[in-house]
């Protein structure tokens, strides 16, 4: 089933829901009115929380194509009431769909131009045709092509507060013909974004591919796409990363965690792990930091802090180490990984979300 076809469908149940709910007594009786939502409710339970998730995902991009009003209030309701997002990680997780401070998105803005300059430094002097080892099939040309591209396409989203799904393929790209003048194009775009996205209101809704239909999603999604792929353009060249931060590097990893389930490619495979009840820790040595994964009910959810939960597997390493093992650039046979119960968890969760 297409895209199209999956969104058409979500945004017509979703108009016929709002439509039950704000209808008058006089006009639809109450009684049969619960029972229709009931009955879609019971069918909904029974999918996985992979599909749940993306249904829920589906349903809250029908909202910001609505003025504002009563009709957009009952629409940004209708996967809680079908129970949706219930089983949702509590604590940060939820918490970062809440929105930075404003000085906090501004920093984002600014670290994503300062990462992106970094990438343009190491792709500058290199081999364009050089193989990246993070991406398999890629040289260094297709990844700053790729970085570029993330740029222009999220600038194009934050600036047009598309309420629907945009695809890279449908906004001006403008990449030169020659890879050597990559780097420049790399810190254009880089530019253009983190302007645009400074002056938005983080608040703002737009669609967004993860957890959080705002403005402020961006940057940070910007912001952890750029470091990751400057860390592998660094393993490419030089056989090793820069230094990562170790508080954006942890920042990074409840980005991912957060929206995890939101990416069919890897919410799919983790639903069908068959692990129910199994728990997985990361421990970051540098901050301090603890990340609790519990798998189960067609995917997992997680907390910032040990929860009080005895771990499967754990895994303790820097914050930057954990980020590029959850992206599948350091393996977990890494010496910088220390490991403690049942590996075979760990080793089955990167095979279930590698992309």
């Amino acid at each position: 089933m297409s895209d199209a076809l999956l969104s058409a469908l979500a945004e017509a149940l979703a108009g016929l829901v709002t439509a039950v709910e704000t209808a008058d007594e006089d006009v639809l009786d109450p009684d049969t009115a619960v029972e229709w939502l009931e009955s879609t409710g019971h069918a909904f339970a029974g999918l996985s929380a992979a599909d749940r998730r993306a249904l829920d995902g589906l349903f809250r991009a029908t909202a910001p194509r609505e003025p504002e009003g009563p009709r957009r209030n009952v629409l940004l309701k209708v996967s809680e009431g079908f129970g949706l997002t219930s089983g949702l990680p509590a604590g940060p997780a939820s918490g970062l769909l809440s929105g930075p401070s404003a000085d906090a998105h501004a920093a984002a803005c600014d670290a994503v131009l300062d990462h992106t300059r970094r990438l343009a430094a190491v792709v500058r002097d290199a081999d364009p045709a050089l193989p990246v080892p993070g991406c398999p099939d890629w040289t260094l040309a297709d990844l700053a092509r790729h970085v570029g591209t993330v740029h222009r396409w999220a600038e194009h989203l934050v600036r047009t507060r598309s309420a629907t799904r945009v695809l890279a393929r449908d906004v001006p790209l403008d990449p030169p013909a020659d890879p050597a003048a990559y780097a420049d194009w790399l810190v254009a775009g880089a530019e253009r974004f983190a302007a645009t996205a400074r002056d938005a209101d983080p608040d703002a809704t737009v669609w967004s591919p993860g957890a959080d239909p705002h403005v402020r999603h961006y940057p940070r999604h910007v912001l952890f796409e750029t470091l990751v792929h400057l860390a592998d353009a660094e393993l490419a060249v030089d056989g090793k990363t820069g230094p990562l931060d170790p508080a954006t590097a942890a920042d990074a990893v409840d980005h991912f965690l957060t929206d995890a389930p939101y990416i069919a490619r890897i919410a799919e495979p983790v639903s069908r792990l068959g692990r129910d009840g199994t728990v997985l820790r990361l421990t970051a040595r540098d901050t301090g930091a603890v990340w609790t994964l519990v798998l189960g009910g067609g995917g997992f959810t997680w907390t910032r802090g040990s929860g009080g939960a005895e771990p499967t597997a754990a895994v303790e390493a820097d914050a930057g180490e954990l980020l590029l093992l959850l992206h599948h650039r350091y393996a977990a046979d890494d010496p910088c990984f220390t490991h403690a119960g049942d590996r075979s968890l760990l080793d089955d969760w990167l095979a279930a979300t590698a992309l």
